[in-house]
């Protein structure tokens, strides 16, 4: 089975320019650059659809969406009528770990998805920046606004890393190569020996 890449949000994303990437790209809401052969984007948010539906964003390409883009659908059937040809899936299978949809990144999705429904067995993850370091800047940030006060980066961070560490052992033959930047890079969650940090130069 050919590798699967995740193009995720923080600033790492670049790193998957720095080589020819074989195998299936997915990426994860508006992608910080044009990738015309990713198959699929994930997408999970209220605000997302919301910003679609006014025009102020436009998605490319082929969605998989979750539970709550699924209910903005139903309570816009406008909206559902104008963009079903990109909604190839509605995707609402979250692990009992993660609590509810609204801890579930799209990154969360798009990484469960490809080990659970596709049994990827090689995930390369990039932009994938909260996992090392504090620091939870996300691309969506500069057309969607987003709540990055220190106590809600803290929230945040504390219900995602979990959600993370679990999936990893979850998934256990499935290997995770997580793409990074920085040489030495420490993660802030445990990973057993199924997950890779590569750290990419140019």
């Amino acid at each position: 089975m050919k590798p699967i890449h995740i193009v995720g949000n923080g600033k790492s994303a670049a790193l998957y320019n720095y080589a020819q990437r074989d195998g299936t790209t997915y990426t994860c809401n508006l992608p910080p650059f044009s990738i015309p052969q990713a198959k699929a984007t994930f997408m999970v948010d209220f605000k997302m659809m919301k910003a679609i539906h006014e025009g102020s964003v436009q998605v490319p390409g082929d969605w998989v969406v979750g539970s709550r883009p699924k209910k903005y659908t139903e309570m816009n059937p406008n909206f559902y009528l104008k963009y079903a040809p990109q909604i190839k899936e509605f995707y609402l299978d979250i692990p009992k770990y993660a609590g509810n949809y609204t801890n579930f990144n799209c990154g969360h999705m798009a990484t469960y998805y490809c080990a659970a429904k596709l049994g990827a067995q090689d995930i390369h993850m990039y932009g994938f920046d909260s996992i090392f370091g504090p620091e939870l800047q996300s691309c969506t940030d500069f057309y969607l606004q987003s709540d990055r006060s220190v106590g809600n980066s803290v929230r945040l961070a504390g219900n995602w890393r979990p959600i993370w560490e679990q999936m990893f052992h979850q998934f256990k033959d499935t290997t995770f190569h997580l793409h990074y930047f920085k040489k030495n890079a420490h993660a802030l969650i445990n990973f057993p020996d199924n997950v890779n940090v590569v750290i990419d130069r140019k």
